[in-house]
C-alpha cells in the first residue's frame, strides 16, 4: 500500500492566498534583518578596539578586541546611580501605574455602573487632547513636585489605552464567577482581590511589561522635571554619550589626545547600549508566555 505524500498547509492555499503569504513573509524577514543586523554590529563593535573600529570597521581578528568600555562604564559611578535610579523608576511606576489601572478598568467593565458612559468619554478625549509642556511644567512646579521622585513616577502613572484593554478582559471573564461569588457571600472588594485578579495573570504581565519597559526607556520627562545629577536615570547619562557625545569625565580622563578620546567615546556608545538592554532582555522571556494572551484578550471584546 502506498504511503499518502504529506500535504504541507502552504500548498493547501490558493494562488492569491500564496502570494500573500509569500509577501507577508518576505517584509516580516526584512523587519527581522533589520532589527539583528544593527544588534549585532552594535554587540561586537563594543568589543573591538576604537583604533581598528574607525579605520577597518569590524573585525573577528580576535588580537583586536577589547573590554576596554565595558571596564570603564561598569567602574563610572555615575553609570551605576543612573541604573539604580531608573531601575527603582521603572519598578515604583510598573506597580503605580498596574493598580491605578486595573482599579480603575473594574468599575468601567460592570454593566450596572451610572456615570460610565460619562467617564469613558472623558477618559478618551485625555487620550487625544493634552495640556502641553508649559501649563504641565507650571502644574508639577505648584504640586512642589519639581526635581523630586514623585514628577516622574505621577503624571504619566494612568494609561487609557491600558485601561481599555484591562476594562475589555475583565468583560470577556464569565459573569457567572462573580454571582458564584455572591452566592457564597463573598464582597465587592473580596471577589476583586481574592477571585478576578488571579485569573487576570495574563493581562496584568502584559501592562506591567508595556510599562516598565515604556519607563526604562523614557528620558524626557527626568530631562525636564530633574535636576539634581544624584536623581538622573540610566537614560539621561546614556543620551548624554550617544546624541551630546560627552562621556562621563572619569571613562576618558587618562586618554592624552583628543583623538584617542573621541575613538574611545565612541566605543563607549556601543557598550552603554547594551549594558543598559540587560534588564530587558532578561525580563522578556518570563512575559513572553502571557504577552500573547494578554493581547488577543483585550483586543477581541469591545
Amino acid at each position: 500500500m502506498e504511503k499518502k505524500k504529506k500535504v504541507s498547509e502552504f500548498s493547501k492555499h490558493s494562488a492569491g492566498d500564496k502570494a500573500i503569504l509569500l509577501t507577508g513573509y518576505i517584509i516580516l524577514g526584512l523587519f527581522i534583518v533589520a532589527i539583528i543586523v544593527p544588534m549585532i554590529y552594535i554587540i561586537l563593535a563594543s568589543f573591538i578596539d576604537p583604533v581598528t573600529l574607525q579605520n577597518k570597521g569590524l573585525t573577528f581578528d580576535f588580537s583586536k578586541w577589547t573590554i576596554t568600555a565595558y571596564k570603564r562604564v561598569l567602574e563610572n559611578k555615575q553609570i551605576w546611580v543612573g541604573f539604580g535610579n531608573a531601575l527603582l523608576y521603572s519598578v515604583l511606576f510598573t506597580l503605580i501605574s498596574v493598580v491605578v489601572t486595573l482599579l480603575a478598568a473594574y468599575p468601567m467593565s460592570r454593566a450596572d455602573f451610572k456615570g460610565k458612559g460619562f467617564f469613558n468619554t472623558l477618559f478618551v478625549i485625555t487620550m487625544f487632547f493634552g495640556g502641553g509642556l508649559i501649563p504641565t511644567y507650571l502644574l508639577i512646579s505648584k504640586l512642589g513636585m519639581l526635581d523630586t521622585i514623585w514628577a516622574i513616577l505621577i503624571p504619566g502613572a494612568f494609561s487609557v489605552w491600558n485601561m481599555i484593554i484591562a476594562r475589555t478582559y475583565y468583560m470577556g471573564i464569565p459573569a457567572d464567577l462573580q454571582e458564584a461569588a455572591e452566592v457564597d457571600g463573598a464582597s465587592e472588594m473580596l471577589y476583586f482581590f481574592k477571585i478576578l485578579l488571579p485569573v487576570c495573570t495574563p493581562i496584568i504581565a502584559t501592562i506591567s511589561m508595556w510599562q516598565f519597559v515604556g519607563m526604562w526607556n523614557s528620558y524626557f520627562d527626568a530631562m525636564i522635571y530633574l535636576n539634581s545629577a544624584s536623581k538622573q536615570p540610566l537614560q539621561l547619562v546614556l543620551r548624554s554619550i550617544l546624541i551630546q557625545s560627552q562621556p562621563e569625565p572619569g571613562m576618558v580622563s587618562d586618554m592624552q589626545s583628543t583623538a584617542e578620546r573621541a575613538q574611545l567615546a565612541e566605543l563607549l556608545k556601543y557598550a552603554t547600549i547594551i549594558i543598559s538592554s540587560v534588564p530587558l532582555l532578561i525580563m522578556y522571556p518570563f512575559f513572553q508566555k502571557y504577552f500573547d494572551n494578554g493581547i488577543m484578550a483585550g483586543a477581541v471584546k469591545g
